[in-house]
């Protein structure tokens, strides 16, 4: 049984969590009515800045056309498919430069070198290796989501306290005890935590690449309507992009907080 005091506590934390809950979906509903009001009375070219009245009539041509659900989709399964692969690789990669201590030497400042480039700049050559195709667009969000996989985790396996290496050595452990017992179960909030960062740069790198080379997807949607001046598309684009990333982003949380609960049953 828990104590009153742990109860109102957690009661607290409830009620903190509801109420920054409700002002944020308050801020934006604000906005959406303020961008709206100043749409109606003229305030704000509707041209170049489009009104929640147009991108929701703009929505719902799409849908009609039977286009809506397939461009989401495409983005969906591009950004799944980068998101599992740059985890893994992240993963295997990290483990491998922590093995290796001097690859890791080796390959570091390069790591910050390709973290630090701007990607887009490589779209020409990646279009050339890779061709204008899914595969164009899945190398892209690779190139922006792993390295920032692997630093992450590789630093979280670096940094885990010496002390506790330093008595499993004593105890005679392997570097494979080591890794096993020691530095993948230290990590594992680091990992889980990596998770929500890669959905984000898996998404943007997919949208990066559906500019460049995609006939289909929420990139190619939004770069359309921008070549047609058809600005009620991109910011109709814009926004099922904020829809999608949101209801990713809590998806990844929901499943780490369903993990989280798991281990501490167990």
């Amino acid at each position: 049984m828990y104590s009153k005091e742990h109860l109102d506590y957690l009661k607290e934390i409830k009620r903190n969590n509801l109420i920054i809950k409700l002002f944020q979906i308050l801020i934006i509903i604000l906005f959406i009515i303020i961008w709206q009001i100043l749409a109606d009375f003229k305030i704000i070219n509707t041209f170049i800045f489009s009104s929640p009245r147009l991108i929701i009539k703009t929505i719902i041509k799409l849908y009609k056309t039977k286009n809506f659900f397939s461009h989401i989709l495409v983005t969906i399964y591009e950004t799944l498919i980068s998101f599992f692969l740059a985890t893994i690789l992240g993963i295997i990669i990290a483990s491998i430069l922590w093995w290796k201590n001097r690859i890791a030497k080796i390959i570091d400042p390069y790591l910050t070198i390709l973290n630090s480039l701007p990607k887009v700049a490589l779209g020409p050559i990646i279009i050339i290796w890779f061709g204008s195709g899914i595969k164009s667009i899945i190398f892209m969000a690779l190139l922006i989501s792993l390295i920032i996989t692997i630093i992450n985790i590789y630093q979280g396996f670096i940094n885990v306290d010496n002390n506790k290496i330093k008595l499993m050595k004593s105890l005679h452990a392997t570097k494979k005890q080591i890794y096993y017992k020691l530095i993948l179960p230290s990590n594992i909030n680091t990992i889980l935590n990596s998770l929500k960062i890669n959905i984000s740069m898996s998404l943007i790198g997919v949208i990066m690449g559906e500019f460049l080379v995609s006939k289909k997807g929420i990139g190619y949607l939004i770069v359309y309507g921008s070549q047609v001046f058809n600005l009620n598309l991109v910011i109709s684009g814009i926004f099922i992009l904020c829809i999608v990333a949101t209801l990713m982003y809590y998806l990844v949380n929901l499943l780490l907080s369903l993990d989280n609960i798991q281990h501490n049953e167990i």
